[in-house]
């Protein structure tokens, strides 16, 4: 309903009944029954998946989750009561399209303003998660979250971690990802929660920078400067590598008094390489989104040096998986720090004048040409396979037999020969 009268289109929809599961079952056989001991039934549709919950009241949330209880209510007056926020209270009668709304739920969304049902402590105490709910909603819908509603929130900030790691990690990419994350970011620091779920971003916050390469400001400032600029739909792992990009420059961090000229973050990227993959373990990312998340970090000081680099490095440097995250996350990193965007217009040229097959050739020579040749494959085996695209890539040769002569001239007495 809250999306209806907000004129969005709805993710999905929610139906809320008197019909019992079974009853709802019996009625659309196809349904799931996946929530059933709670009261709900997921019906499939062609487009959008329907939810069905029966009236109920919970009476307790001993695991600050799930209600320990669930006794079926018989109004839906009575079903609202027990729900998280007034813009998420209203209803809809299916036969009228009467709006039903018995908390105040439309005049919350006239005001812009994110408020929990009846008493904020019940309702987070109840479920954990609602604390990130309300960051979430008040980030995505531009909303202020009511005064009682935010103190109840910090004040029970620290439960957060009783919440299943799957569950806190699927709001914050929420969060990243719907176009509000500098807003979401800085309400999650506001609340206290980001020092609960993410301290290695909290410490952030007071970390001075070189003022001629960053004169936006802290090490925080900048990167709520990049989350800013992500767009609704961004990639999660893009998202994730732009919050954890600097991760490891908290640790790292010496003032000039030390250093003898500027700030310096010596060995800020392996040092935060490690530490996003610990905050990747910790909120049980997939290891492919690990793996690219780590990425990310792990290349981003790279583009400084793309005008020195060799052809060959450039084009392995390019050939990275995913590499337009690399390159968007280098352009967001620029634009909220000294904006000097010339080492991306490099990239972007270069991608643009070279073809992929040039990017990355077929090998002239491979490992089943070296064992031919008597190679042992050991140590050297790969270096030289490297070497020898090195030289294609650069153009020193464009055949195998020019490749071929070129083996044997560098690599003549071979230690791996047998």
């Amino acid at each position: 309903m809250r999306d209806i009268l907000l004129r969005r289109e709805p993710a999905d929809y929610d139906v809320t009944t008197d019909a019992t599961p079974d009853q709802v079952m019996r009625i659309f056989p196809e349904s799931l029954g996946v929530g059933a001991r709670f009261g709900v039934v997921l019906v499939p549709g062609d487009v959008h998946k329907v939810e069905v919950a029966t009236f109920r009241s919970d009476i307790s949330y001993s695991d600050g989750r799930h209600p320990d209880e669930v006794v079926y209510a018989s109004t839906p007056e009575e079903d609202v009561q027990r729900r998280d926020f007034t813009i998420n209270g209203l209803l809809m009668r299916h036969d009228t399209g009467e709006v039903l709304d018995f908390v105040a739920g439309q005049k919350d969304l006239q005001a812009h303003v994110i408020r929990a049902i009846g008493d904020p402590d019940r309702r987070f105490r109840e479920d954990k998660l609602r604390m990130l709910r309300a960051v979430r909603f008040a980030a995505r819908f531009g909303y202020t979250i009511e005064p009682g509603t935010f103190w109840a929130i910090r004040k029970h900030a620290p439960e957060i971690r009783v919440v299943s790691a799957e569950r806190i990690r699927e709001e914050l990419t929420k969060l990243l990802t719907e176009g509000a994350a500098r807003t979401g970011f800085e309400l999650l620091d506001e609340t206290g929660l980001l020092q609960e779920i993410l301290p290695e971003l909290a410490a952030m916050n007071g970390v001075h920078q070189p003022p001629q390469y960053h004169p936006e400001g802290d090490v925080w400032v900048h990167t709520l400067m990049m989350l800013e600029g992500l767009t609704v739909g961004v990639s999660p792992t893009l998202a994730w590598g732009v919050a954890l990009h600097d991760v490891g420059k908290p640790p790292t961090y010496r003032p000039a008094s030390v250093t003898g000229d500027r700030i310096r973050f010596d060995g800020h990227v392996d040092v935060g390489v490690p530490m996003a993959a610990e905050i990747c373990r910790r909120l049980r990312f997939s290891n492919d989104d690990t793996a690219q998340i780590c990425a990310l970090v792990a290349n981003h000081m790279k583009f400084k040096d793309v005008a020195q680099m060799r052809k060959s490095t450039l084009k392995r440097f390019v050939r990275l998986p995913r590499f337009p995250e690399h390159l968007e996350l280098h352009r967001l990193d620029c634009t909220a720090s000294h904006g000097n965007l010339t080492a991306y217009e490099t990239v972007r040229q270069f991608l643009a004048a070279t073809p992929p097959e040039a990017i990355r050739p077929p090998r002239l020579i491979t490992g089943n040409d070296l064992l031919a040749m008597g190679y042992n494959p050991g140590p050297g085996f790969q270096a030289i396979l490297t070497a020898i695209e090195d030289g294609q890539m650069e153009g020193a040769f464009a055949s195998k037999e020019e490749a071929l002569a070129y083996l044997e001239r560098t690599y003549p007495h071979n230690a791996a020969r047998r």
